[in-house]
């Protein structure tokens, strides 16, 4: 974990698979991570991710801001209420709707095309799915599949922060290339590492100062 200065503002980075990236991502501890992130007093969460392409519109190179999610994961912590009292959060906005217009604004004027009305798949890992298991998925309505994007976001609305994330196609998912391999995924992440930098450098400068969203005040009337 990092701190910066941008423009005035205190910019916290954290790489969720550790510093050398050495951490698969059903290892990853995502409760520690997002609470390091809040303990820090950190409102607004910017996360990146590569992504599977699910809709055969996608491309890899484009940029997918979601607006849904779908959560195939299995073995991971969930919650941060494991005890009383007993908390429901609501997650028909997961994505923060206020972040996501700016991030939005930020990654079309630097990149064509950009997605933002995608359905996110987050499946176990560390293997790839296959075909059958993105067939099923398609039919599910999901556009894009990652591994990392959940329980990380809905954590980060237990804890009342704003949560926003910015993916970028990779590859086709599985039945819809040849192979799929991790060596190109990674040459396609770099390809792109640049642009992704810029959108959340913008999106950091023209977000407001306070926050106006309802994200502050989800556990309002979520507790048993």
């Amino acid at each position: 974990m990092t701190l910066h200065h941008l423009e005035g503002q205190n910019v916290v980075c954290q790489p969720r698979h550790g510093p050398r990236h050495d951490l698969p991502p059903h290892k990853i501890n995502y409760r520690s991570n997002i609470w390091a992130l809040h303990s820090l007093s950190v409102e607004r969460i910017l996360a990146t991710s590569a992504v599977g392409a699910i809709n055969p519109e996608y491309e890899p190179g484009a940029l997918v801001i979601p607006r849904d999610f779908i959560d195939f994961t299995r073995s991971r912590p969930q919650t941060f209420y494991d005890s009383e009292p007993v908390t429901h959060i609501d997650v028909s906005q997961l994505y923060c709707p206020d972040l996501r217009t700016v991030l939005i604004q930020c990654a079309k004027a630097r990149s064509d095309p950009v997605w933002a009305d995608s359905v996110y798949l987050c499946t176990e890992g560390p293997r790839y799915e296959s075909p059958a298991e993105i067939g099923m998925f398609r039919s599910f309505g999901c556009d894009v599949v990652g591994m990392t994007g959940i329980p990380e976001a809905t954590l980060a609305r237990e804890l009342e922060m704003c949560y926003a994330s910015l993916c970028f196609v990779t590859n086709r998912a599985a039945g819809m290339q040849d192979r799929i391999s991790a060596e190109d995924v990674m040459v396609e992440g770099r390809r792109i590492k640049g642009v992704v930098q810029e959108i959340l450098r913008d999106t950091v400068i023209k977000l407001p100062r306070r926050r106006r969203c309802r994200c502050s005040r989800t556990l309002e009337g979520a507790r048993v």
